[in-house]
């Protein structure tokens, strides 16, 4: 269990950061960046849910999985996989949580209206949050795709589909909380010219 009694520690105060395995990074190290990303994405899917809450029960319910399992993700990049002995077994992403996610895609996906055209980000106040929290995902998971092709660095596969389902279900749920993709606000090409 986490216990967290001290919130500063100074230890950050030269620009870096320690992993999980107590390895120092800097802050700026790209497996950082990286789960900082993944935090960002859940801060904004927090800010989603307020608008989701009691009006979208559901959703908030699929939100909420997703808001913990985004925390298994951030301290699986957090504890990197170099083959060495933790003396402990770290938290790591598996298939059913993508599976999971991606049943709930599906049930959201079944009664939204087909796309006729690329949707702009907007609609209801929860779906351009929803569209907000998908574009910081989808930053998160170029960051853990870079990393992944370091060869000194390991990402988890099963990490990384996680992070792509959950920008894909979050576009959904976007479209979901505008009337089903009737109130989806579409990309006109070449409108204004």
């Amino acid at each position: 269990m986490v216990k967290l009694n001290k919130i500063y520690t100074r230890t950050g105060d030269d620009g870096t950061t320690g992993l999980g395995t107590g390895e120092r990074r800097l802050k700026s190290d790209l497996r950082v960046d990286a789960y900082g990303t993944v935090d960002e994405a859940n801060a904004c899917i927090g800010i989603a849910r307020v608008h989701t809450a009691t009006t979208y029960p559901a959703i908030d319910a699929m939100l909420s999985r997703i808001q913990n399992d985004l925390f298994d993700l951030g301290a699986d990049l957090a504890v990197p996989d170099d083959g060495k002995p933790l003396g402990y077994e770290p938290l790591r992403i598996i298939a059913t949580q993508t599976d999971r996610i991606e049943k709930d895609i599906d049930l959201l996906n079944k009664d939204l209206q087909p796309l006729k055209s690329f949707v702009l980000n907007g609609g209801t106040p929860a779906a351009a949050a929803l569209h907000l929290a998908r574009t910081v995902a989808r930053r998160a998971e170029r960051l853990m795709v870079a990393l992944a092709q370091d060869p000194r660095e390991h990402v988890n596969r099963d990490g990384l589909k996680y992070i792509n389902r959950v920008s894909d279900f979050l576009f959904a749920a976007a479209r979901a909380v505008n009337d089903n993709g009737n109130a989806d606000v579409l990309w006109v090409p070449g409108k204004n010219r």
